[in-house]
């Protein structure tokens, strides 16, 4: 059995044992201990389990970082999954946005395509549009403002998007499950995703392949409802094979 094949079934038992070893899950696959630990440490490496003394554990809920460490994380990554959004948008479409490390990167990209219209709640992101030379009218939605992420969120900014009509949302998540579909660490933020879905015509999800596979507090949206998932070559066949069976298009 090919490790694309293993994993998969290792990651399974776990969600199903909640914690196994290495020694049972090497007689179980009729595999070394050292093949096992592999197995395990490229399965921690995309969140989807927890290494522990021994074996592994059902991963913990994500907690995001700060924004500065989330920034510098898979960095170049992100920066290509800009580039390849902006060959999704046509000129002129109208785009909620909201506030993350990824839809960050794909500013200067989004800022080269014409007359666009964007509504987000993300400081950061209409600064950084501006300052490419965008010719896009940014509406910058306002409510109680967290430094952090340098975003507006809370009742205002739920109640100003429903006066938005838009042709697609396009969202940062902090994770994303085949079966459970797109999660975020904060429920201010899930909220303001949710509202954007609401009003959109269609759902881009922006995420590096680590975040496929993790699990977060917050629902944002069934895997169906996503209509493209724009993500990075990193993502393994088995979430590949599991996203579009769910009917979501992949650009990696």
């Amino acid at each position: 059995m090919k490790p694309h094949e293993r994993q998969p079934q290792i990651e399974a038992l776990i969600r199903r044992e909640g914690e196994v070893s290495v020694e049972m899950l090497a007689a179980r696959f009729d595999v070394s201990s050292e093949t096992i630990r592999r197995d395990l440490g490229h399965l921690a490496e995309q969140g989807r389990v927890q290494k522990v003394h021994g074996g592994a554990r059902r991963p913990w809920l994500v907690a995001e970082p700060s924004h500065g460490e989330r920034e510098v994380a898979s960095a170049e990554e992100k920066r290509q999954i800009g580039r390849r959004l902006a060959a999704a948008i046509t000129p002129g479409e109208t785009l909620f946005i909201d506030t993350g490390s990824t839809t960050l990167a794909a500013a200067e990209t989004l800022a080269a395509i014409p007359q666009l219209t964007v509504i987000t709640n993300s400081c950061r992101l209409a600064e950084r549009l501006a300052k490419a030379g965008s010719d896009a009218a940014i509406h910058l939605l306002g409510g109680r403002y967290g430094a952090d992420n340098a975003q507006t969120t809370g009742s205002a900014v739920i109640e100003q998007i429903a006066f938005f009509r838009a042709d697609r949302a396009i969202l940062t998540v902090a994770a994303l499950d085949p079966a459970q579909g797109a999660m975020d660490a904060s429920l201010d933020e899930a909220q303001v995703a949710r509202a954007m879905i609401r009003n959109a015509r269609q759902v881009t999800i922006l995420a590096d392949a680590t975040k496929i596979g993790r699990h977060a507090a917050f629902a944002v949206c069934a895997t169906n409802e996503i209509g493209l998932l724009v993500t990075d070559g990193r993502l393994d066949k088995a979430h590949r094979e599991a996203l579009t069976d769910k009917g979501v298009e992949l650009w990696l």
